[in-house]
């Protein structure tokens, strides 16, 4: 979105252990305004303590903005949005699903972000939606794997006012700004917290519908030594297929950490149609198997990192609004790697080239029926254009 700003402070949350009581002490802290907005929320037990939260900061006079969207958290309890806004929450959906079965493309269009910013000051980006990590993991099964990040400093200015501006155009409409008593917008804290670069990267249907891909593909084509993905949904476009691919016939060390467990069975299908192209060039594939995978994040030359809400699929980069931070220093990088290493080596079941090869005739044609079907839903959407053109 912006330029790259410095003096940040930059804590990494590696899955929800870390990032609700990090996110909970915030809100508990918090004096003037919170703004807070997901893709899913739900009141299990994790949802019911940030819920009461909220409800105790309006009560302390604190604004609170709370934004769903209004596919994914279709399913809020209503008695749970009646005490919400009977304690002073300030609750809205972002595109709520009126006529859920008529066939409009702009319900295409999510809100897939996962932000919060507390008091202008501290602010939260990640892939991390707001309920129990275990909700569909097995008796054996790990905590759902993901990130999200704490951050101070002046990149909070960004994160604040895109924030900011959603809301506004969610609640008043496009002219919000205009009007008298819209906009209680608080000064963000820009000063110097820590050493780390960083920068608010998003993706929209309008200035920025690039911006998330075109983050990825500068890095790539400039990466010399490694480049890690862990990202959970994984079918990425033309061009970066290209670049991962060319990056590794270059040299360059390329690791790939997918899911492994059927999610969205579709898209997990759809994504072992690029399996031997990547490996043919070199590239490692390798496949979450401790539980479910929600990860989004990537680390190239061990000193640039990203963090957020953007899968590398089609949802994300051509149809939702997504948020990610682009973190440079080998600071902060090295112990990003070194957690995605750890859940790659112990946890993950590496691609076996010989064995994709081998796979029975059903499975190959699952594969190639679930890719098909991908492609025939962009085209079908409008929104694809050439992305998947070979």
């Amino acid at each position: 979105m912006g330029r790259l700003l410095r003096h940040n402070a930059v804590t990494l949350l590696c899955d929800g252990a870390e990032f609700f009581p990090a996110l909970l002490a915030c809100i508990h802290a918090a004096q003037r305004q919170i703004h807070l907005e997901t893709y899913i929320f739900r009141i299990d037990a994790t949802g019911q303590r940030i819920a009461q939260a909220l409800m105790a900061a309006a009560g302390r006079g604190v604004e609170v903005n709370l934004l769903l969207d209004g596919f994914g958290s279709a399913s809020f309890p209503a008695d749970w949005q009646a005490r919400l806004r009977h304690a002073g929450v300030h609750l809205q959906f972002f595109r709520p699903e009126v006529m859920r079965w008529w066939p409009r493309r702009s319900r295409l269009r999510r809100l897939h972000r996962k932000l919060a910013v507390i008091d202008a000051h501290t602010a939260f980006v990640g892939g991390i939606n707001l309920h129990d990590d275990r909700d569909n993991a097995g008796p054996n099964d790990a905590p759902r794997y993901d990130y999200a990040v704490r951050v101070c400093g002046p990149v909070v200015a960004d994160i604040y006012h895109t924030m900011r501006q959603l809301w506004l155009r969610t609640t008043h409409g496009p002219l919000a700004r205009l009007l008298p008593g819209a906009n209680s917008e608080l000064h963000p804290d820009t000063r110097p917290a820590g050493t780390y670069s960083a920068r608010l990267v998003v993706r929209d249907n309008t200035r920025h519908r690039l911006s998330i891909e075109q983050s990825y593909l500068r890095q790539i084509h400039r990466a010399q030594q490694e480049i890690l993905i862990a990202n959970a949904y994984f079918l990425p476009g033309l061009r970066m297929r290209h670049a991962l691919c060319d990056a590794a016939r270059r040299g360059v060390k390329v690791k790939i950490l997918l899911q492994g467990k059927v999610d969205h069975a579709i898209l997990h299908y759809a994504t072992r149609m690029l399996y031997q192209d990547f490996l043919n060039s070199g590239i490692e594939l390798y496949e979450y198997q401790a539980g479910y995978m929600h990860a989004k994040v990537a680390v190239i030359d061990r000193h640039w990192a990203m963090v957020g809400s953007s899968n590398i699929d089609p949802f994300s980069l051509l149809l939702a609004r997504e948020a990610n931070l682009q973190i440079k220093h080998p600071d902060f990088a090295k112990p990003l790697r070194r957690h995605m290493l750890d859940k790659l080596e112990r946890h993950s079941r590496q691609v076996d080239r010989q064995r994709l090869a081998q796979a029975p005739l059903p499975q190959r044609a699952l594969v190639w029926l679930c890719y098909g079907l991908v492609r025939a839903g962009i085209n079908i959407s409008g929104y694809g254009g050439g992305y998947y053109q070979e």
